[in-house]
């Protein structure tokens, strides 16, 4: 497969329609979500992955960086793939799948200091330029790209976020060249149906000031059915729910303190994060860390499977 300089864009040069998310834009405004994703996982926005269970963790951006392999690993695309990183926050996923996996990346995200940040990561990164290009888009608009324009997509713990994850899904088959791959890292459970009325009340909270719309429907089940709607077709759903246990023990650790203070004020909307990092530990086997890939049908690729 030759390697394209860019994903392709159709002749419309309207610029990209972005949804209105207040919820989504005050989350990742907050000085809760900036302050704590810098100090704890230096910027990153997603789980680490530990081969084992260990009660220290450290370094952290080790387990960050394996996550990211997983998901190149998942993916199976050769170098020089020209794959979309679908909420791509501030670009360290994405120097990793060009990096150290040969990957050209398109980034695209709604919130502008996302972009910014990603922009100055890359710079910084000395790969050469075009390896990755990031633009403010939004995943439910995707018409501005050329159908059939790519070798793969992905998302990291951003398709929660989806006001309508069918027409993202839909979005992602019609760039999707036949044959190409779809990876979506994300989470599933059964809380709202069989926990305690305090911790469903905390995931409803979580999910609407978090602006997580699509965690209320991703029961087990629902996310595969929704990419066979799509059109999608040889769907694996791996979970590694074990390979993150340090990082939500971590979490449960650090939060517990001020999650107590926070229930007791009643502030757990501005402190959301806080209110998650307890829950999730709480909550551990009512919830799934989840590695879902999917096919387009019809192509001639050969990529593997893991």
């Amino acid at each position: 497969m030759a390697a394209q300089p860019s994903i392709s864009t159709c002749e419309n040069t309207a610029t990209p329609v972005i949804d209105e998310n207040p919820h989504l834009q005050s989350y990742y405004l907050s000085l809760e979500s900036r302050i704590g994703y810098r100090l704890l996982l230096g910027g990153t926005r997603h789980f680490g992955y530990w081969d084992h269970d260990t009660y220290w963790p450290f370094p952290i951006s080790r387990s960050l960086r394996a996550m990211e392999d997983k998901l190149a690993q998942v993916l199976a695309l050769p170098p020089g793939a020209q794959v979309l990183d679908a909420g791509c926050g501030v670009g360290h996923v994405a120097i990793r799948m060009a990096n150290t996996h040969g990957l050209r990346i398109t980034g695209i995200d709604v919130v502008d200091h996302h972009i910014t940040k990603a922009r100055r990561n890359i710079a910084r990164s000395g790969l050469p330029d075009g390896t990755i290009t990031v633009q403010k888009m939004d995943y439910h608009h995707l018409e501005s790209l050329a159908p059939e324009s790519l070798d793969g997509a992905y998302t990291m713990e951003t398709f929660v976020h989806a006001t309508d994850p069918a027409a993202v899904l839909a979005g992602f088959h019609r760039l999707l060249r036949p044959g190409s791959r779809l990876a979506l890292f994300e989470y599933d459970h059964e809380f709202l149906h069989d926990s305690p009325e305090d911790m469903a009340t905390s995931m409803r909270k979580i999910n609407r000031y978090a602006a997580m719309p699509t965690n209320d429907l991703s029961h087990p089940g629902v996310f595969e059915q929704m990419l066979r709607d799509a059109g999608f077709e040889d769907i694996v759903v791996r979970d590694f729910s074990e390979n993150i246990r340090p990082m939500t023990r971590l979490f449960f650790v650090v939060a517990i303190i001020p999650y107590l203070l926070i229930r007791l004020l009643g502030l757990e909307r501005f402190f959301i994060n806080t209110v998650a990092g307890v829950e999730s530990y709480r909550g551990h086997g009512r919830w799934r860390f989840v590695a879902i890939t999917a096919s387009k049908p019809g192509g001639p690729l050969d990529l593997g499977k893991t």
